[in-house]
């Protein structure tokens, strides 16, 4: 009888690590061809819904093409326009790692950046440094944001409140709170125009990236993606999470504070949401006003389904969709067609792509029969 403690030979563990990395391929090529095989979908209905209009699917996505990814201008454009889609969709693809469906985004993105220009406004007119300035407005807009979604995940855990209503509906009371005090106590009246707070002014904005015209939103959320990722995937913490969320009774058998654990993804998911209000304001508007409420939000829900709520993966889907949001204007004006016409196509996208899911497990060629194929 061969001794059990005895070395496998170098033949035997290659092929057994090989198997090993032929199943991880096979698993995880499911989770990117079906998403694909929804886009291909959707770009089919889409085009026979152009052509009852009497358009040209092919000018459609080529123009798509052209004002998302076409010239430099367009690209920078388009990365600029990703940066707050990756931070939502983080907002939303953290609280699904423990099992739930928060799509309240939006409300924190607008709180956060609101409150972001608030507490500017006595440190502009004190002369605080902006690097300071910049770092508390970041720290209060991430707080607010934090707390405003962690409220979402108090109420499902210790109230059992439905975490998709109570956070949508919290989004609109946030924008209404914004509009409550920029149209009220807070409006600056030297702009009759368009209500709002008083503006930072340039010497506080958040700088570009050195030679493009994206400000470093884009790179805080490439940079909170990869950190996500590995707290997800390579930490006690991540473990407790995905246990949690893929059976909380069980998990609440070993010992596991699910509670905890459940407001603390919201926290950090209101955060990153907290954090593109903040960028929004420091980067691209100065102020705080009506315009902070420009949907990324819900766009970023679309962005984290379709990226299965991988953080990674996160990336490259909000910049494609961030390039489709930046070629609606190119679209409007050669094409004659509403500005709507890109929110239809992402409408259509999230229900092919929600019916996309019982899809998963139907395929053979993705499914591992046992450890028979692995040795």
């Amino acid at each position: 009888m061969a001794d059990i403690a005895q070395p496998l030979p170098a033949a035997a563990v290659a092929s057994n690590q090989w198997g090993d990395l032929s199943v991880r391929l096979r698993r995880g090529a499911e989770y990117v061809a079906i998403p694909l095989f929804a886009l291909a979908i959707t770009g089919f209905l889409f085009s026979l819904l152009l052509l009852a209009l009497g358009k040209s699917p092919i000018e459609f996505f080529q123009l798509v093409e052209r004002g998302g990814f076409g010239t430099a201008f367009s690209l920078q454009n388009t990365l600029q326009r990703s940066s707050p889609l990756i931070l939502t969709a983080l907002c939303v693809a953290l609280p699904a790692r423990i099992g739930l469906v928060v799509i309240g985004g939006e409300g924190a993105l607008v709180l956060g950046g609101f409150a972001s220009a608030v507490i500017a406004i006595p440190l502009v007119l004190g002369k605080v440094s902006p690097l300071l300035t910049l770092c508390i407005m970041a720290s209060v807009a991430m707080i607010v944001g934090g707390i405003w979604i962690g409220i979402v995940g108090y109420l499902r855990y210790a109230r059992g409140v439905n975490e998709t209503i109570s956070s949508l509906l919290m989004t609109y009371i946030g924008i209404a709170i914004m509009n409550f005090f920029v149209e009220g106590s807070l409006r600056d009246l030297t702009n009759p125009n368009k209500p709002s707070t008083m503006p930072i002014g340039d010497a506080y904005m958040v700088g570009q990236i050195p030679g493009t015209d994206v400000h470093w939103g884009l790179i805080a959320g490439i940079f909170l993606s990869v950190v996500l990722y590995i707290l997800l995937s390579r930490t006690t913490f991540g473990f407790a999470v995905r246990v949690s969320g893929g059976n909380p009774r069980a998990a609440l058998a070993q010992g596991l504070p699910v509670g905890k654990l459940i407001v603390i993804c919201c926290a950090i998911a209101g955060a990153c949401a907290g954090l593109a209000g903040f960028f929004e304001v420091a980067s691209i508007q100065g102020r705080a006003n009506a315009s902070l409420a420009a949907g990324y939000g819900y766009t970023g829900i679309l962005v984290a389904f379709l990226a299965r709520h991988n953080p990674i993966a996160i990336v490259p889907v909000a910049i494609l969709f961030g390039g489709i949001v930046a070629s609606g204007g190119l679209i409007e004006r050669r094409m004659d067609l509403p500005d709507a016409t890109v929110l239809v196509l992402q409408g259509l996208t999230f229900v092919v792509l929600l019916m996309s899911e019982t899809l998963y497990g139907r395929f053979k060629i993705f499914q591992v029969r046992g450890a028979a194929d692995r040795t």
